[in-house]
């Protein structure tokens, strides 16, 4: 039986990283813990690139762009959709989230979502900096995941 081990060494990868600057306190925070961890992990400072959107849904678009460009071996999306008083928080989680999946499913490089979905900002402030470094643990994963499959 092959069994393939969970491997975190970044060492050579190039990481795509695209941060919605909507809530952009809690957008920091998080990319200050990812770029923290993926330099933990061996990901050289200068193979990380970051890209910027105006919020989490046009998040989709530019790493399926980044995807496409065969220029980087895992992507990150980084935000924060939190509660307000109207329904567009369930139309900008779920589509986001959706639009994220697919383009890990429709080009094959790896996306790990930390995208915080919270009922306020206490929630996204507790979480940015765990979810922030899981993100980068997740993408170095799955990058190697896959090279080894």
């Amino acid at each position: 039986m092959r069994e393939i081990k969970k491997n975190l060494d970044g060492s050579g990868m190039q990481v795509g990283i695209v941060l919605s600057r909507f809530n952009s306190n809690i957008g920091d925070g998080l990319l200050e813990a990812c770029k923290n961890e993926l330099l933990k992990l061996g990901v050289a400072s200068d193979a990380i690139t970051i890209a910027t959107v105006p919020g989490a849904l046009e998040t989709p678009l530019i790493l399926q762009h980044m995807a496409l460009s065969e220029k980087y071996d895992a992507l990150i999306a980084l935000g924060a959709i939190i509660r307000g008083e109207t329904y567009h928080f369930e139309v900008v989680a779920n589509e986001s989230a959706r639009g994220i999946s697919e383009v890990q499913l429709n080009t094959g490089v790896p996306v790990a979502n930390a995208v915080l979905t919270t009922e306020d900002d206490d929630q996204a402030i507790a979480r940015m900096h765990i979810k922030g470094a899981e993100a980068a643990q997740v993408a170095v994963e799955m990058f190697n995941l896959v090279k080894a499959l």
